[in-house]
């Protein structure tokens, strides 16, 4: 249990509360965006959202790699699931977002072929066992995941498997907390990095955003004393004048991050400009498959035409997703869109803010 109990301890946790809200007091308050799904779960999860209440304004941005996902991809993998030479490979949470006119999970209740996967190595295995059908693999993450599925199309090209796709719309973290800083009506004070993303890409993937833009940032855990010793961190740093980045999740996430898998994902990636939903398109935030991997790429052996549109109308995902609006500002929140019958993809990720909102605050 090392690393749980020690990190939930009550009484350390009621004096971090103190002292960020003695902190908070000094400083005019703070906004702090967590760029991190798992830390919005975490935030609602511990009631550290309700405990800072007043004292630190603490904003879910665009840290769900399902939520961020365009109208336009739903769209795509519903009509190539349509096609009898198609199984669709995707992880569970894509499979219940909704798109313009399906979603995934209705397409698969009409018979098409479309198997959810916990590995990408899993599309592979499909691919090897039914060589006559294409597999699309349904390529969405951040810098986590997409290590695991550049070395999976590496191995389709050794084992020369000639019948594994992919639907790529992998995004990078760093290129869209420069956009957001951008945005003059957030006024943030500070950035809580993600600590499974920054194990990956390491601290100093932050530095430019710190020191060019003068938004400090803190790498937190995602147990209680860890986000809570993040925001103090922030806090203090915004308190001396401070922008530089503090990396509070040392027991993990190092300088460098993961080289290996960084890699393997450079080698078979290059950045992109991309489309994130609710934000629009942002510069080098995307990953396309570099020149010697594209016949791995569907859209060259498959083309479809989908409208690129805004959210599903009464839904503001795209304003939760940027930090602007609050789940339940929304006017269908927790009325025409719920776990069970989401509108939006904030309220179907695990890690959506939406979902998140309603689990632990309704």
């Amino acid at each position: 249990m090392k690393h749980i109990t020690e990190y939930r301890d009550p009484a350390l946790a009621r004096n971090l509360v103190d002292r960020i809200r003695e902190c908070a007091g000094q400083t005019g308050g703070a906004s702090i965006m967590e760029v991190c799904g798992t830390h919005t779960v975490a935030l609602f999860r511990f009631g550290i959202k309700q405990a800072l209440e007043g004292a630190v304004r603490l904003i879910s941005g665009p840290g769900c790699p399902v939520c961020v996902t365009p109208l336009s991809l739903i769209d795509k993998c519903c009509l190539l699931a349509a096609r009898q030479d198609v199984i669709i490979a995707t992880f569970g949470d894509m499979i219940r977002v909704p798109g313009n006119r399906s979603s995934l999970q209705k397409e698969l209740a009409s018979g098409r072929d479309i198997r959810v996967i916990t590995s990408p190595m899993q599309a592979l295995a499909i691919a090897r066992s039914e060589p006559e059908k294409r597999v699309v693999l349904v390529s969405v993450g951040f810098e986590t995941t997409t290590p695991m599925i550049a070395y999976t199309l590496l191995s389709a090209c050794d084992e020369r498997v000639n019948n594994l796709f992919v639907i790529c719309a992998n995004k990078l973290v760093p290129p869209v907390l420069k956009a957001l800083i951008q945005d003059k009506d957030l006024a943030l004070d500070g950035f809580l990095c993600p600590g499974h993303v920054s194990a990956a890409i390491g601290a100093r993937a932050y530095n430019e955003i710190a020191h060019a833009a003068g938004i400090p940032c803190v790498i937190s855990g995602f147990e209680p004393l860890d986000m809570l010793g993040g925001i103090y961190e922030l806090l203090s740093l915004k308190r001396n004048g401070e922008a530089k980045v503090v990396n509070a999740y040392s027991r993990v996430v190092t300088a460098g991050g993961n080289t290996k898998a960084m890699e393997v994902m450079r080698k078979v990636f290059e950045p992109c400009e991309a489309l994130w939903r609710g934000i629009g398109s942002v510069p080098q935030s995307g990953l396309r498959l570099r020149a010697e991997f594209t016949h791995f790429d569907i859209d060259r052996h498959i083309q479809l035409e989908v409208v690129e549109t805004e959210d599903i109308s009464g839904c503001i995902c795209g304003e939760i997703l940027k930090g602007k609006r609050e789940p339940v500002d929304c006017p269908c929140f927790g009325d025409s869109c719920t776990p069970e019958h989401p509108l939006g993809a904030c309220m179907v990720s695990s890690e959506g803010a939406c979902r998140a909102w309603h689990r632990y605050n309704t």
